[in-house]
């Protein structure tokens, strides 16, 4: 059975796709990200939610906008925040970084194959 790990930031257009994608081939996890903005590219819903057995916010604002707007649904589900501020680009080495130091602690096991986990620069 995998993990539903979902990753939430403000457009779902930045950090929270990026984080899906570079945690979508972890062993054990399936990976969805999405938005609280008004014009993010896949809202959060209570659909989401439901689906999530696990929840990254990138910033403490999220979760509290995330605990207002969507509490009942959240049935006492973990939600982790990462302290990732709005500063990086889709799949910017250093925004990468930060996600590979910060999320796998919350994991099962480890990536897939026995490599570090490489981004597509392959650093």
């Amino acid at each position: 059975m995998s993990l539903n790990v979902l990753f939430i930031c403000t457009q779902n257009r930045l950090r929270s796709p990026t984080a899906e994608h570079v945690f979508a081939d972890w062993p054990g996890v399936e990976t969805q990200s999405a938005g609280l903005g008004h014009e993010a590219t896949s809202p959060v819903s209570p659909e989401l939610l439901a689906w999530s057995d696990l929840i990254f916010v990138m910033e403490k604002s999220h979760r509290g906008k995330l605990s207002k707007k969507f509490k009942r649904y959240l049935g006492g589900k973990r939600v982790i925040c990462l302290d990732i501020r709005d500063d990086y680009a889709y799949m910017d080495p250093l925004l990468v970084a930060l996600l590979k130091q910060r999320v796998p602690k919350f994991l099962p096991s480890g990536p897939r194959s026995s490599e570090p986990m490489n981004d597509q620069t392959g650093r």
